[in-house]
């Protein structure tokens, strides 16, 4: 009673496949793919690159100038 067997599994899974259909499944798994293949490499790049080493603020005349850079998004 408490586990489910691989017929309760088959079932399930027919209809999964029935209600979202083998495209959008297959569209999933690619994009679920792609997605965990890209964060393995950035992990792996992340542990090869030393950290940034800090800016020091310019001096202008005197005066500190403290700047933030933000980017620029399509409005």
């Amino acid at each position: 009673m408490g586990s489910f067997s691989v017929w309760h599994w088959l079932i399930v899974l027919v209809i999964v496949l029935v209600v979202f259909g083998t495209k959008k499944l297959r569209n999933i798994g690619s994009d679920l793919g792609g997605a965990v293949k890209g964060f393995k490499e950035g992990m792996k790049e992340a542990g090869t690159d030393k950290p940034a080493e800090p800016v020091p603020p310019q001096q202008v005349g005197g005066q500190t100038i403290d700047v933030e850079v933000k980017e620029k998004t399509k409005s």
